[in-house]
């Protein structure tokens, strides 16, 4: 999943990856080419051995390397020194004439507030700290409603407007740095640029009031709800955290064995909470009611523009057409997941949602004897992290290097820090490895964007910085770190984001990577998960941590063949989310409320009856960073199908292929058309 902040100057976010840059590279020159490292180390071994915590000598630093983050007061000296910054390159540019210069400016702009803004989203999430994430969260607010003041700046607008009227300029400008121009503009469109000045403070209002709203909405869907221990059966309250006489709820324990334990938690943890909700609802209708703001007529059609669906039109076209294909297979899947309930739960069978996820699994065990734990131990961390290394290194040249970090630039001693390495181009950029579950971490597998590359003013290339979140368990005394099938899947998908940030070199920082419509954004992604149920790739690591066998053929194909049981069910799960997503982002007033269309759209789309007094779609964080694009999955893994059966499923190490693949799709980032750069890596491109 990409994650990050939401906008920048002129500037919305491509993707939902994080923009912008720290303030240096960290340790290393920022080249775009460089020689070995004497710090470099195998990425296997950095992965399945203790971390040695020694800092290299003589140096001590802050967050990723940006010396005024060693502590928390750190983030508004740099927050002071962006927005300084900023102030001389909005002069630059309104003295400016027009050509080729201002898109320049324009893009180092937003680079000198995404330096902070971005590095700051991670930070008031990620690290530990609780006076850390209180500061980069102010800085967030502060250098966010900067954001959508020059989103208005009508004297800054005019510049590139100017630069945009000129046609002979336009056309001597080249593909990538048109487009770029275009998009500037198109952003300070959607913020209301052409409405009068009370209109555009209106506008700018309701931006900060969202950006305030998506906070508290997001921090809302991951709090636990208390119930007295008393109400539930004295035999299953060990399975919640216990709290006097509470207990606390914190998630689904969907995959737990006991019916009972399962219907506790649903009903639990998604029991309604009226403060959630009224968030919520604040949160859909100023989004509406900034959408008719700025000319449009609902929230779905101003996030729409610029994707490769183009409208809420196409993508109920998608929505309702992927449904009718799927309904019977699903009605396949939940009559074999209610036989099996049937056979362990005679006394109560009929199928509920909290049964979904458990009963799936149990038929995909059952019928191909898929026991994680049979798997685990031929996918310690190490081994997954040396196939992603073999597979970049055959597909695209590019290996992976642990670099030594100093102190203070790491946020916890677990994180790891890898240097992605061309054989001829040599540094690419940097990768941390915010792998391992601590306490107050969220559990969520994410990409974070702390730093955009683009081509800077003395001719070198800022390199991107990026981090990868996951939440697997520590390595023990007796064994590294031990993936499930399902977590080494995760890995391979956000390392397909990681290299989509390395890959897509762009002139620009706006468009850099994975800034790029979200609908394209998880095509690299998804694409990794193909790569990672193929056996000739797990082949090449899947390895026993303590004997070296490698893991058994058959075992890789039952695993294989395993993830289609139910397959159809999961989908449609998936159709329904991005369909109460189109609905909630669709006309306004809303005809229900919003408890009332989730139960109507849970009974279309999915099948599942509705349970009384849930409120699922509170805890549904998607909202907050893909309001109107959660329809994003599905499209995106339509697309990954397509390249991967055209592209790598007859040899995926294809070095042609690879190549292509690195040409056509990841290089561009967001600086051409997705569709452009679908039909240019495939043939026969039809999704929607």
């Amino acid at each position: 999943m990409l994650a990050g902040y939401r906008r920048a100057l002129g500037l919305t976010l491509r993707g939902f990856a994080l923009r912008g840059r720290a303030v240096g590279p960290g340790p290393g020159p920022g080249l775009g080419l460089r020689a070995v490292s004497t710090s470099w180390s195998p990425v296997g071994a950095a992965f399945d051995a203790k971390q040695q915590r020694g800092s290299a000598p003589g140096r001590e630093t802050g967050l990723f390397g940006v010396p005024e983050l060693s502590c928390p007061e750190g983030f508004q000296e740099a927050q002071d020194k962006a927005l300084q910054e900023s102030e001389q390159l909005v002069q630059k540019a309104c003295s400016t004439p027009p050509g080729p210069e201002i898109v320049k400016i324009f893009d180092q702009l937003s680079d000198a507030l995404c330096r902070v803004a971005d590095l700051a989203d991670f930070v008031k999430i990620a690290h530990p700290d609780f006076a850390f994430r209180e500061a980069a969260e102010e800085a967030c607010r502060n250098i966010g409603t900067v954001v959508e003041k020059l989103n208005t700046d009508v004297e800054l607008c005019q510049s590139l407007r100017q630069l945009l009227a000129d046609e002979v300029i336009m056309n001597s400008l080249d593909p990538e740095t048109r487009r770029v121009a275009e998009l500037f503009m198109f952003d300070f469109e959607i913020s209301g640029i052409h409405l009068d000045e009370e209109k555009r403070k209106k506008a700018v209002n309701l931006n900060v009031r969202i950006l305030d709203l998506c906070n508290e909405f997001l921090t809302g869907t991951h709090l636990p709800n208390k119930i007295d221990k008393h109400v539930l059966p004295e035999h299953i309250r060990y399975n919640f955290t216990a709290e006097g006489n509470y207990l606390q709820v914190a998630g689904l324990h969907a995959d737990c064995p006991d019916d009972l334990v399962r219907e506790a938690a649903y009903k639990i943890f998604l029991y309604p909470n009226a403060e959630q909700l009224s968030r919520l609802e604040e949160l859909l209708a100023s989004r509406n009611s900034l959408a008719q703001l700025v000319g449009y007529d609902t929230f779905a059609h101003r996030a729409l523009q610029g994707t490769m669906a183009k409208n809420p039109e196409t993508v109920t076209q998608f929505l309702e057409k992927l449904s009718d294909q799927l309904s019977k297979r699903t009605q396949k899947d939940f009559e074999m997941m209610t036989k099996m309930k049937m056979k362990l739960n005679p006394r109560n069978s009929k199928l509920m949602p909290w049964d979904h996820p458990y009963y799936s699994g149990v038929l995909r065990a059952e019928r191909y004897n898929i026991d994680p734990g049979l798997y685990c131990p031929f996918f310690s961390l190490g081994a997954c992290m040396e196939g992603l290394n073999s597979l970049f290194s055959q597909l695209l040249g590019i290996s992976l290097y642990a670099e030594q970090t100093q102190r203070g630039e790491v946020w916890s001693e677990d994180v790891r820090k890898l240097a992605v390495v061309h054989e001829t181009e040599g540094l690419l950029g940097y990768i941390y490895c915010d792998f391992f579950q601590r306490p107050d971490k969220p559990h969520q597998d994410c990409h974070f964007t702390v730093r955009g590359g683009r081509l800077r003013e003395n001719g070198e290339y800022q390199l991107p910085v990026v981090v990868l979140m996951l939440s697997l368990p520590p390595s023990t005394r007796n064994a590294p770190t031990l993936l499930s099938p399902g977590m080494m899947e995760n890995l391979f998908h956000e390392m397909g984001h990681a290299m989509h940030s390395m890959l897509g070199r762009t002139r620009y920082q706006h468009v850099t990577g994975t800034r790029c419509s979200t609908d394209f954004a998880e095509v690299p992604s998804i694409l990794m998960e193909y790569f990672a149920n193929d056996y000739r790739v797990v082949n090449q690591f899947a390895r026993h941590y303590k004997t070296g066998q490698p893991l058994p053929k058959n075992m890789v194909s039952r695993l294989c063949e395993s993830k289609k049981v139910c397959a159809a069910a999961d989908m449609q799960l998936q159709v329904f989310y991005a369909s109460l997503d189109q609905i909630y982002h669709g006309k306004h007033p809303l005809q229900k409320s919003t408890t009332e269309i989730l139960k109507e759209t849970q009974e279309k789309f999915y099948g599942l009856p509705y349970v009384p007094n849930t409120a699922w779609h509170l805890r549904f964080s998607h909202l907050v960073g893909y309001g109107a694009k959660y329809y994003s999955y599905l499209m995106s893994r339509a697309v990954a199908s397509m390249v991967w059966k055209q592209c790598f499923a007859q040899d995926p190490f294809d070095r042609a292929m690879g190549e292509r693949y690195r040409r056509e799709m990841l290089a561009h980032g967001g600086g051409k058309e997705p569709i452009l750069m679908v039909q240019a890596g495939t043939t026969g491109y039809e999704v929607i």
